[in-house]
């Protein structure tokens, strides 16, 4: 995949990712907090993983990346690959991200995720999550070009 067709992905991605103009009689804040990332591959159900991502989406925002808003404006829900609800989910939500950790194994362990969501018919595009020092080069960018050369999987990677 080139770096100008992730570019146009992302671009027409991000254009979706509008929150809701607010209702009648509905507080501001909570018409903007309606925006659900459902996360794959994070360590844990804690609330401590949840937070990693969160802290990642303010991350972004401060380096401009208007899309994302503030992380007060998201909900983070952690799912794990072998929950029986995922194919209601896969119909009910349509943002979806990978959790991508920088140890030996993280490579693998991301892949099977990603093959698992393939096996049982899931999202063709999730975002990386991921520590904000990780750099693009090396896992991530190898990552991508598995997902979608192997999988037919498109893996949003934030450059830095």
């Amino acid at each position: 995949m080139s770096v100008a067709d992730q570019a146009a992905g992302l671009r027409q991605w991000a254009g979706t990712q509008h929150a809701p103009s607010p209702r009648h009689g509905e507080d501001v804040d909570d018409a903007r907090a309606c925006r659900t990332l459902v996360v794959v591959g994070l360590p844990g159900l804690s609330p401590y993983p949840t937070q990693r991502v969160l802290d990642l989406l303010d991350h972004w925002a401060a380096q401009g990346r208007r899309w994302v808003g503030s992380s007060a404006q998201w909900r983070v829900a952690p799912v794990e690959i072998t929950s029986p609800d995922l194919p209601v989910l896969f119909a009910q939500q349509s943002r979806w991200a990978l959790w991508v950790d920088s140890d030996p194994n993280a490579f693998r362990r991301a892949f099977r995720q990603l093959t698992q969501l393939k096996d049982r018919e899931g999202p063709t595009r999730l975002l990386a999550v991921h520590s904000p020092d990780m750099p693009r080069k090396g896992l991530l960018e190898n990552l991508q070009q598995a997902a979608w050369s192997c999988l037919g999987i498109e893996l949003l990677v934030m450059v830095k």
